[in-house]
């Protein structure tokens, strides 16, 4: 495995409650091309006191990449996403809605609080670690992330 531009692995913050989908883009990306940590947080609640570090994520990393999923319990992926725009800490981590919703009002409403990119989960198995993979590609290997401030790049 590689490392991207910048130098190390990617940290990748997935917000995604469904354990198959998971279990997917994990393998997908440990079959990937570049070096990368993935945490998950299993809904908006928990994606948001990692991105904080509060809690039980005291100690955890701030992520270069989200991918998020809109449908979650206790707080939905849009509201997350609104909260991470919003706060200037926050909103320069690139956030990939990844989701199964194909409605044209959740595509405008992301991007007008501001999601990085917008795709919708394929059903089939192949084509979603497709996707997965794309989605390194892009984001880890062609676009230049800001760098980390609170570790050495």
């Amino acid at each position: 495995m590689s490392t991207n531009i910048l130098g190390r692995a990617v940290e990748i913050l997935l917000v995604e409650d469904n354990p198959g989908d998971i279990r997917l883009t994990r393998e997908a990306l440990k079959e990937g091309k570049v070096s990368n940590n993935l945490y998950i947080a299993k809904d908006g609640v928990e994606g948001l006191e990692f991105l904080r570090r509060e809690g039980e994520h005291a100690n955890a990393i701030r992520p270069d990449l989200v991918l998020l999923d809109l449908n979650l319990p206790r707080m939905d992926g849009r509201e997350l996403l609104e909260i991470i725009k919003a706060d200037d800490d926050l909103k320069r981590i690139p956030v990939v809605i990844l989701t199964t919703s194909k409605s044209e009002e959740d595509v405008l409403e992301t991007y007008n609080l501001h999601a990085n990119c917008y795709i919708t989960k394929p059903v089939d198995l192949d084509q979603f670690l497709k996707v997965v993979k794309t989605i390194e590609d892009f984001w880890m290997t062609i676009v230049k992330l800001p760098s980390n401030s609170e570790r050495p790049v």
